[in-house]
């Protein structure tokens, strides 16, 4: 065998076992460090369904005060994590949301973690399922024995090199989704109804990185009235959103500039402002250019944020997220 795909197929492998340890890792970590309990979705699933799960402090519904819900980005990520390749390459600090959590309990935060990437279970399947899959094409039989032909030869060379990347994975599977919680945008709905507005916090608070501030937008399209009359603050770090492309309506977009703030990837210091092209909320500079790290870089201002937003709401005036007199202000918008 070739040695240069022998050396890939290895450190494929060694990477996927490697992020299965750190997953299993945070969620201990969260459990035993942070304190948080597992709970399961959906909350009415039966013992033989696809489940999920997300992590929830002990007050997390009943605290009257205050409520912090993370959401994190598309991809390999899991509850707890912002980016692996920081858990990896740096520290638990910059890569997982452990000290958003602890700092929340800390200030007397209830705490609800997202999981918004469980989305699905991968099961083996059927000989029948099989069967089905390569006979419900409904092409001619000769052009159908040509392609299997040549399926078969590829599906030899694969199962070879397969042998030497998993030696017991021998059968096909397939992805069973979990009920109403097939894709981030459902899962942040669907603990937005059963939990979040559940909730006793006469403040809630959401911090949402990447693809996660997509699902806030959404939920907001979806749950607007709701959304508008429960939370109080939402900081968004680098999130890929798009009120446009989202269709978003006006009053949401209003909404946003005044209850949202975005900490970007840029070069400039932290809490300077950057322009932007889209009528919703304020960009302000995460104080790094890396994607990955900009919930980190800005865990410090976010939390000052909240407060100011509480204040805010309290005095019935809307804060400012930039600190610095030298700097542009958010009324300047």
């Amino acid at each position: 065998m070739n040695h240069h795909l022998s050396f890939l197929i290895l450190w494929k492998d060694l990477s996927t076992f490697l992020m299965k340890i750190i997953t299993k890792y945070v969620y201990e970590l969260l459990q035993k460090e942070c304190h948080l309990k597992k709970v399961t979705l959906p909350v009415d699933a039966t013992e033989s369904e696809p489940k999920s799960f997300i992590f929830m402090s002990e007050d997390a519904l009943t605290n009257p005060d205050k409520l912090l819900v993370l959401i994190h980005g598309n991809g390999v990520v899991r509850a707890g994590q912002w980016a692996r390749r920081l858990i990896i390459n740096k520290d638990l600090d910059s890569g997982t949301q452990m000290p958003y959590i602890k700092r929340a309990a800390e200030e007397g935060y209830g705490v609800i973690v997202l999981n918004p990437n469980e989305n699905y279970i991968e099961v083996e399947k059927t000989k029948a399922q099989v069967q089905l899959s390569s006979d419900s094409s409904g092409e001619p039989a000769e052009k159908r024995e040509r392609k299997d032909k040549i399926q078969k030869e590829t599906k030899k060379r694969r199962d070879f090199y397969e042998k030497y990347r998993n030696p017991q994975k021998e059968k096909e599977t397939m992805q069973m989704c979990i009920r109403d919680n097939g894709s981030p945008e459902e899962h942040a709905i669907y603990v937005w109804d059963h939990f979040i507005s559940q909730s006793a916090a006469e403040n809630v608070f959401f911090v949402a990185h990447s693809y996660g501030g997509l699902a806030f937008v959404e939920l907001m399209i979806q749950r607007e009235a709701e959304v508008k009359n429960k939370v109080t603050a939402v900081a968004l770090t680098d999130s890929i959103h798009n009120v446009w492309h989202q269709e978003a309506g006006k009053t949401i977009r209003e909404w946003m500039r005044e209850n949202c703030c975005n900490w970007v990837s840029s070069p400039e210091p932290l809490d300077t402002l950057v322009e932007s092209l889209l009528p919703d909320c304020p960009r302000v500079s995460s104080g790094t250019e890396r994607h990955e790290l900009t919930s980190w870089k800005s865990f410090p201002s976010i939390f000052k944020f909240f407060s100011k937003a509480m204040d805010a709401k309290n005095s019935s005036v809307k804060p400012t997220p930039t600190r610095r007199s030298n700097r542009i202000k958010y009324e300047e918008l």
